[in-house]
């Protein structure tokens, strides 16, 4: 993997580089997202802040609860078919993935490809620098081929940044079901991206959770532990201790719905009673109703043509697609034409 002149990475060390922006313009585009989504008609926080250190650590939580069948279905998908996936890509692979957390089930496709070639280069790019870091420190000494250029920044950042130099065929990763966190519009620029930003004949290994009954999903988005509803809840928790929120985490309940004609899971935070929530950074106070909801996430599930059809607008085509043993989650390989 090459390296270009506005990469602007940080040796962190031996195999290991790391980009992170300057922390003001983190910052400024918390605040900014917040005072937006808090001040329209219909209150709204962006998922992409959950993956703070303390969201980042919950979500690991969740991975492990009955309920998220999610990633147990993902994980089964790539131990049972990791040798036929990277065969499927050809060689020699350069990973590059998006949204990597612990990098859990990464390492299958990792030792998959150290067996066919004796350097992999590893190109995670994830918002929460702290869990980035940590997962790329664990790879690098576990897999002495292993090579990782890191980037702890938001997606279409790093896409448009022209950071991501590369020399090798690339094998993008979006695992996790993350494209469905994405409304629709917002799914086709980031796929779309992604196609640019790489070239015709490279891979994007797609993980995407599929339709199921309405009683299955609400309840992986709803956990009877509550770990899921404390995931939720530190949105507000975050907005209390970086920018000086006077949010009331008891007074704010989380919520949970899914709408089958659109095929979606939609969480929020619903106000238990009527509220005014002064945020220091922003000089403002954040007026609730009693029954008032901030929504957080959109969880699209998908079916084989829904697939396809995502596929086909942003410039790739289904090469091959691998269910789990019960057929409640698929991971797909599309290639850029």
């Amino acid at each position: 993997m090459m390296l270009s002149q506005r990469d602007g990475l940080t040796p962190v060390g031996e195999r290991l580089l790391l980009y992170r922006p300057p922390e003001p313009v983190q910052t400024a585009s918390f605040a900014d997202d917040v005072r937006a989504g808090l001040s329209g008609p219909r209150k709204r926080l962006s998922p992409k802040y959950f993956y703070d250190e303390l969201g980042s650590a919950l979500f690991e939580a969740i991975c492990y609860l009955p309920e998220y069948y999610l990633t147990r279905a993902e994980a089964e998908i790539l131990a049972t078919s990791a040798g036929a996936i990277v065969d499927a890509v050809g060689g020699p692979v350069e990973l590059v993935e998006f949204g990597s957390g612990s990098a859990r089930k990464t390492r299958v496709l990792i030792a998959e490809l150290l067996v066919r070639q004796p350097r992999v280069d590893y190109c995670p790019v994830d918002i929460s620098a702290s869990a980035l870091l940590d997962s790329a420190m664990a790879l690098v000494a576990e897999y002495p081929g292993l090579h990782v250029r890191a980037y702890a920044d938001d997606y279409f950042n790093v896409l448009s940044s022209a950071r991501l130099s590369t020399s090798d065929r690339v094998l993008a990763l979006f695992l996790g079901s993350n494209v469905g966190n994405y409304e629709p519009e917002q799914a086709d620029a980031l796929l779309s991206a992604m196609a640019a930003a790489f070239k015709p004949g490279d891979g994007l290994l797609l993980g995407a959770d599929l339709k199921k009954p309405a009683a299955v999903l609400e309840l992986a988005y709803n956990d009877p532990t509550g770990v899921t509803a404390a995931f939720n809840k530190n949105l507000l928790g975050r907005i209390n201790r970086e920018l000086g929120g006077g949010f009331d985490l008891e007074a704010f309940e989380h919520s949970v719905r899914y709408d089958a004609e659109r095929g979606v899971v939609e969480s929020f935070l619903l106000a238990r009673r009527g509220q005014t929530v002064p945020i220091e950074a922003l000089e403002a106070n954040v007026h609730f109703l009693a029954g008032e909801t901030i929504h957080t996430e959109s969880s699209y599930k998908f079916d084989r043509n829904d697939i396809e059809a995502l596929a086909v607008r942003n410039g790739l085509r289904v090469a091959h697609q691998w269910t789990d043993s019960l057929g409640r989650f698929a991971v797909s390989l599309l290639v850029i034409r």
